[in-house]
């Protein structure tokens, strides 16, 4: 007698989880719409363009172990927004420090060059993320601490900043 109620008890809870198995593999899911991840910012011609809308990617070619975290913390610390921190693949030689770019008089390439004293621009030999890149060399010194966080922008720009979730 035990062991038949055992087998129909063990043969009710198949039955169940097999219906809502089912039920589960068959229903819609229960998705949400995704969260914008940035918020879109204007910056007109003749308006200050400030640090916070700017994101530097910083690259390290030194030879000195995380010299690139270091910096982009530091520039963070100004105001500036995090990029990408990695060792430099860009095979260009870079004394001290250089900044990739297509524009040289980009307000945001202006503005950077103003934090590090000394900064080539050079043509980028690599593929660049989105903001502006630096890559330090060995001879890299420190950020000016007295550099000012904001320039006037020639031109309209529009930036993505991203929100910060807490």
């Amino acid at each position: 007698m035990t062991s038949t109620l055992t087998v129909l008890g063990s043969v009710a809870v198949f039955v169940i989880a097999l219906l809502v198995g089912f039920s589960l593999v068959t229903s819609d899911p229960d998705t949400q719409a995704a969260a914008p991840t940035c918020e879109d910012r204007q910056v007109a011609a003749g308006e200050a363009l400030t640090a916070n809308l700017v994101k530097i990617n910083v690259l390290n070619a030194s030879g000195r172990e995380g010299l690139a975290n270091r910096v982009s913390i530091n520039l963070q610390r100004k105001g500036f927004l995090a990029g990408k921190v990695a060792n430099s693949t860009s095979e260009l030689e870079v004394p001290a420090v250089a900044i990739l770019t297509t524009d040289p008089t980009d307000p945001r390439v202006q503005l950077v060059a103003l934090q590090l004293p000394g900064a080539q621009v050079l043509e980028p030999d690599i593929e660049l993320e989105e903001g502006v890149t630096v890559v330090l060399g060995p001879g890299y010194g420190a950020i000016d601490d007295a550099a000012p966080t904001e320039v006037p922008s020639d031109r309209d720009l529009s930036f993505c900043v991203p929100i910060a979730t807490i």
